[in-house]
C-alpha cells in the first residue's frame, strides 16, 4: 500500500513538472513570435540587406 502511494505522489510530480516545461516552452515561443512580428512591423517596405549577421561573426573567414 505505502508503495502505491509513494507512486501515486510520483506520478502527481511528474504531471505538474511535465505541465510547468509546457508551459515555459508556450512563453518562449510566444515572446519568440511577438518578437518577430516587432521586427516585421519595424521594417520599411524593402527591407534590409544585410540583417543581424553583421553584428556577429563575418559570414566568409578572410584569405590567407
Amino acid at each position: 500500500m505505502f508503495e502505491y502511494e509513494l507512486q501515486q505522489i510520483r506520478s502527481a510530480e511528474m504531471i505538474r513538472a511535465a505541465d510547468n516545461y509546457r508551459l515555459a516552452r508556450e512563453a518562449a515561443r510566444s515572446r519568440r513570435a511577438a518578437r518577430r512580428e516587432a521586427a516585421r512591423s519595424d521594417l520599411d517596405s524593402e527591407g534590409r540587406v544585410n540583417g543581424h549577421r553583421s553584428s556577429r561573426r563575418p559570414r566568409f573567414a578572410r584569405a590567407a
